[in-house]
Parts: C-alpha cells; structure tokens; sequence
C-alpha cells in the first residue's frame, strides 16, 4: 500500500515521469524505460498515451504546424521525453531561426543586417553591402539550386561582406550600442525557452553563419546568455586599439555548418551522453548542423519556413520533422519542452 501511494505521488509531482499503475491505462505504441527516479533506485516506464503526444499537445493544431510524417514525430518525441533532460541537447541556427525573421510586417536585421544598417557605415560600404545582398540572398533561398550549387556563391558572398566590413571604423566597446539601435529581435518565447535549459543544464550549441559577437550581445542584452549556451560563429578580429581589423578562424556560411560541427567535434564528444537532439533551423543548411555529434538516438528537426513559402514547402516537408510557417514564436518548442523537461 505504501509503495502504491509513493507512485501515485511521483505521478502527480511529475507528470513526464508516469509510474507503473499510470502504465495500466496509457498502452502506446512505444515504451521505454526511464532513468531512475526522484524517490531513490525506484524506475518507473514512460509509456505514449492514447492518440498520441501530437493530440496531447494543443500547440500542435496550429494552422502553421505542418508535418509530413506524424509517425515519425510521435516516435521523436516519445524518445526525447523517455530520455528526459540528461540526455538532451539542443543545436540551433540563430538568425531567423533564435531570433524573428519579422516584426509587423518588416524584416528584422540579422547579426550582419546590424552592421549593414548601423550608423558607423558609410554610404558607399552600405551601398555595397546592400548590393551583395541582393545579389546573393536569391540564390540562397532559390529552390531550384541544391546545397552544392549554391555553397560558392555563399563562399563568395561571407567572403566579399567581411572584406567590406573589415575596412570600417568599427570599435569593439561600440557594438552595445549598434545592437541596442538595431532592429534585431528574439523569437516571442524565447526567454522561456532558454532559461527552461539553463534550469535543466540542457546545452544548448548556438551553430550561426552570423557574426558570434553581435549573436551574444543581443543574447546578452535581454539577459539569456547562460552557461550552458557555446556558440560557434564568425568572429570578429580586433586589433589593440579595439577597432575591427577581420576574422578569427574559418569562415562559417549557411552551407558549410556541417564543417563547422565537425571543426568542433571535440566539444560535442563532451556530451557523448547527450543523445537526444532538438535542432532548429531555417534553412537547408541547418539541418546537417548536428552532424558531429556522437552516439546520436534521436533527433527531432523543427524547421522555420519564413520566407518563398510556396517554392520550399515540398523542401521543407522531406527534410525537417516539424515545419513551422511564418510563425515568429517558439511556442510549440516550448510546448515540446514543456513535456520533455517537466
């Protein structure tokens, strides 16, 4: 009688962890078993309810969730809530994916769009930026062209963007002040999200074609830049007066973040432990962002689809898991969370 009622408390206080009387009831189609619980060496089995964690979760009937194969994320998510906190760990793209692609209607900046529109430029460095993102960002989202095709254009583009950016006035002690003008925004629900992780100490790996010094400070700047946050980004090089004078180590664009993973395989080998994944993205590139992480058991892949919607939906369905469709929060992430983390 007594063991009964340690169960029923645990089910109560902890409702991802459902004891062995709640399995009597909820008979899914995947069950495993979970670590050890919170009242000693007593395991208990997390078991799907009926019509599955998809039907659970009211974050999921949005008309800007789509998904192609529900199976699979009924299994995906199962998974992660089985392994639970310990074994998770989340890769993530930052620039319209962390952060809004927009905001009433306008295009926010991404960590580049910061430097391109910030007040230190000069006309002609702004007119040449501006050129090159005309040029290029149709080729990025161009449907029609793979990940290979378009991988020297993007060489070509990081490359010619830091050259002109390498030659301006550019302090390091300024850049507080460029991002607080700037029109960089997170994603509604992003506090929650990334304190929900600190909480749990979930690492949470920032991989961005972006600039990592902007990346943080807008991070910093709403107070979210928690220990167990690591990015990996374009960093800028300062010299000894603290002015901008080009970039530390290889460039990271949009398709070569597999590379950048694996430059960075080392780290990802410390959360060997960690073998449930959430990776958010936005675009094809992202999704080989966790590429060097090892003994891997599951990954879900949430894709942000903000932009050309009709050209890369078909795209979108076979790659990620989950698609989100101009939708600026992270409200089905945390969702996700909710269930995994609690």
């Amino acid at each position: 009688m007594q063991l009964l009622l340690l169960l029923r408390h645990a089910s109560a206080c902890y409702p991802c962890v459902l004891a062995w009387e709640a399995v009597q009831v909820f008979h899914g189609p995947w069950t495993g078993r979970r670590g050890a619980s919170p009242f000693g060496r007593l395991e208990g089995t997390f078991t799907c309810p009926p019509g599955g964690m998809i039907r659970s979760i009211p974050e999921f009937q949005s008309k800007k969730v789509h998904i192609q194969d529900p199976d699979r994320v009924e299994h995906l998510i199962c998974g992660l809530i089985k392994g639970g906190a310990s074994k998770l760990q989340v890769v993530s793209d930052f620039d319209m994916t962390l952060s809004r692609f927009s905001y009433n209607g306008k295009r926010c900046s991404t960590c580049h769009n910061v430097i391109d529109k910030c007040k230190l430029l000069t006309e002609e460095a702004a007119k040449e930026l501006c050129d090159l993102k005309d040029k290029y960002y149709p080729i990025e989202m161009d449907p029609k062209l793979s990940s290979e095709d378009k991988f020297p254009f993007m060489v070509e583009w990081w490359t010619k963007a830091h050259g002109v950016m390498s030659q301006l006035d550019i302090h390091k002690d300024k850049l507080t002040e460029i991002v607080q003008e700037s029109d960089a925004m997170l994603r509604d629900g992003c506090d929650v999200f990334l304190n929900a992780l600190n909480a749990h100490n979930v690492p949470l790996i920032v991989l961005s074609a972006g600039l990592g010094d902007i990346l943080e400070e807008i991070i910093q700047q709403a107070n979210l830049l928690h220990p167990n946050v690591h990015v990996i980004a374009n960093y800028m090089d300062f010299d000894e007066k603290g002015r901008i004078k080009g970039f530390k180590g290889e460039m990271i664009h949009t398709y070569n973040k597999r590379d950048g993973a694996l430059r960075h395989s080392g780290y990802f080998d410390l959360l060997r432990n960690n073998s449930n994944v959430i990776l958010l993205g936005d675009t094809m590139g992202d999704l080989t962002m966790a590429d060097g992480i090892p003994n891997v058991q599951n990954v879900l892949k949430i894709g942000f689809l903000n932009d050309k919607i009709d050209g890369l939906m078909e795209t979108f369905l076979a790659a990620y898991d989950i698609v989100l469709v101009q939708d600026e929060t992270l409200d089905l992430v945390n969702a996700i969370m909710q269930k995994v983390l609690y």
